[in-house]
């Protein structure tokens, strides 16, 4: 009888041999069932035994079937792993030939990335002796002329020559040469103007007549005759300047004399310096030219509405334009004579009888410390019911009420008033009668602030 066992293990060994085993094994076992078998038995060990030590990793470490079913599962793994890598690498190759250049790096690339890397050092460098030498202009300019000439032969060519003698190797990616200090067109142009402007603060003014004297033209030839003109014009100009400054500061002191003094100290002033009434008198027009309105103006408007026979007394007339302004006979009195109307005297004592004048003007000519002796005076040689009119600055009164009850204990009466002026105030009284208070009696109203210019 064929025992099973030795058959089925058996079996798988035949199978795995393959063309050294034939196929009709189980016809021959069939045959001879009993010696046939062993000895087929004994020659398939010693086969698997030969087999064994020719090639033993072809063979499977073990005979049992999970194993060989394993091994055939992991197989087709493998395989598709293998495909994988495949085809990634296939990928790969396809993206190097797109892009150009393959994707390990050559040796012309390394030297490019040296010069690269040492052309930066080289701009780090000279942005620092740049900056060095900016610092050394700001803390010591010793010689800046010669300095700036130096600085303005450096532009595009200077550059220029600097990249003959040490060029940059260019990189492939950008083809365009490039100075070593990149600066566009338009900082390089306001770099060169900063150094033309710095240059020429620093120049002596002798440099542009060297230059002319050197290089004429036709066009830029300068005589020297108009050069010497320029320098007297000025010199002139000066001239008149200080002195007018002069008139300024002695118009002041006269000023200042004329309203801390009585009219007889002012009038022997005069006498003895007979230039320095014009100085004052010029520099008072000047003052008063200034005003929106002058008052003598707003006297005469108001005299050319009254009749032409009325007698009018300016005391204090300057050059005479209120006679010069209206119709009537004025008589003209001063400290001093500036037209041939003018009667010099004390305005406290005209040249004038008693009740002959129908009009008496006070134009800005309250000065002194006498101005009661003005009033009484106008008073005098006013008609009964005459007129007298007042003009002054408005700075002279702190109380124009005072001031007004002062000029009625004197013979008058309010007849209008006007301060809308910003400059002066201008007054109209009547004659009334005679002082209605002894002259030792005291007008506190009467004493106003003194007007004084300041220096400007």
């Amino acid at each position: 009888m064929f025992e099973e066992p030795e058959w089925a293990e058996a079996a798988p060994v035949a199978a795995s041999l393959g063309p050294v085993i034939s196929r009709p094994l189980p016809a021959a076992a069939s045959q001879n069932k009993g010696s046939k078998c062993r000895q087929l038995l004994a020659t398939l060990r010693t086969l698997e035994a030969a087999s064994l030590s020719q090639n033993p990793p072809s063979l499977p470490s073990s005979d049992s079937e999970e194993e060989e079913v394993e091994r055939k599962k992991n197989c087709p793994k493998k395989a598709s792993f293998a495909s994988a890598s495949a085809e990634v690498g296939k990928k790969r190759k396809k993206k190097c030939q797109k892009q150009g250049p393959p994707c390990s790096y050559s040796e012309e690339e390394v030297e490019r990335k040296k010069t690269c890397h040492k052309q930066a050092l080289l701009d780090s460098n000279s942005a620092e002796e740049e900056k060095r030498k900016r610092k050394c202009q700001k803390h010591a300019p010793l010689n800046p002329a010669q300095h700036l000439d130096d600085v303005d032969q450096r532009g595009p060519k200077a550059w220029k020559n600097s990249a003959t003698n040490d060029p940059p190797k260019p990189s492939p990616e950008s083809t365009s040469p490039k100075p070593p200090h990149t600066l566009s067109r338009k900082q390089w142009r306001n770099r060169q103007k900063n150094k033309r402007r710095h240059k020429n603060k620093f120049r002596s003014p002798e440099v542009p007549d060297q230059a002319l004297a050197e290089a004429p033209t036709e066009k830029t030839e300068v005589p020297p005759v108009p050069r010497t003109e320029s320098h007297e014009a000025r010199a002139g100009a000066l001239r008149a300047r200080m002195a007018q400054r002069l008139d300024g500061a002695r118009f002041r002191y006269l000023n200042e004399q004329l309203y801390s003094r009585p009219s007889s100290a002012a009038q022997r002033l005069f006498q003895e310096d007979p230039e320095a009434f014009l100085l004052y008198h010029r520099g008072f027009q000047s003052q008063v030219k200034k005003w929106p309105l002058q008052p003598v103006d707003r006297i005469a408007k108001d005299l050319r509405q009254r009749p032409a026979s009325l007698v009018v007394a300016d005391f204090g007339c300057g050059d005479c334009r209120l006679a010069s302004s209206i119709r009537n006979p004025v008589h003209c009195f001063d400290l001093a004579s500036l037209d041939p109307r003018v009667t010099v005297c004390d305005m406290a004592q005209v040249p004038l009888e008693d009740e002959s004048v129908d009009v008496a003007v006070f134009c800005l000519s309250l000065m002194g410390t006498n101005i009661r002796d003005f009033l009484e005076e106008a008073n005098r040689v006013l008609k009964p019911g005459g007129l007298l009119k007042v003009a002054e600055v408005s700075s002279r009164f702190e109380d124009v009420r005072t001031f007004l009850r002062a000029v009625t204990k004197l013979g008058f009466k309010v007849v209008s008033k006007d301060l809308t002026n910003s400059h002066f105030f201008l007054f109209d009284f009547q004659k009334t009668g005679p002082p209605q208070v002894g002259p030792k009696a005291q007008l506190s109203g009467l004493k106003l602030q003194p007007c004084l210019y300041k220096r400007r």
